[in-house]
């Protein structure tokens, strides 16, 4: 029986840089190809943002790579994809990112049960430098005790 690729794709940056204070669910709005590359598994979070557009919150700079076979119907890989929450969440969002200077960064993309490919977001605080080490330090110790 063969290994499926992997249908879970965590952006680990995220959660050395940041705290994140609450976090919400959205779809994506993905063309045919892109879907099929990232059932291939072929995403990169590397610097992805999340910025409101008008009235519309969109994920920038995420990567999904050309699907292999995807001919002239290709995507571009770092286009601009529109995120798909309620009316009511984006104002809940948008307020909370104008008021409190805080960032919204993707955290997760997956593929729930239904097929659906769904993309976690937090609203997120940078970290200080010391924070990181704090990080760091409680990882190590994690690490450790599991060795134990």
């Amino acid at each position: 029986m063969s290994k499926s690729p992997q249908t879970e794709f965590r952006n680990r940056k995220a959660s050395y840089d940041y705290f994140f204070l609450e976090t919400w669910i959205a779809g994506i709005e993905l063309k045919g190809t892109e879907v099929k590359s990232i059932r291939a598994g072929k995403v990169q979070f590397a610097d992805a943002w999340c910025a409101f557009m008008g009235n519309d919150l969109f994920i920038r700079e995420l990567h999904i790579s050309e699907y292999d076979f995807g001919n002239l119907h290709n995507h571009d890989p770092r286009r601009p994809r529109r995120l798909l929450l309620k009316r009511a969440e984006l104002q809940k969002i948008r307020k909370k990112v104008q008021e409190q200077g805080l960032t919204l960064i993707p955290v997760k993309l997956f593929i729930n049960p239904r097929g659906l490919v769904k993309l976690e977001i937090a609203l997120a605080k940078g970290k200080q430098t010391h924070d990181k080490r704090e990080s760091i330090k409680e990882k190590d110790i994690r690490r450790d005790m599991e060795r134990g």
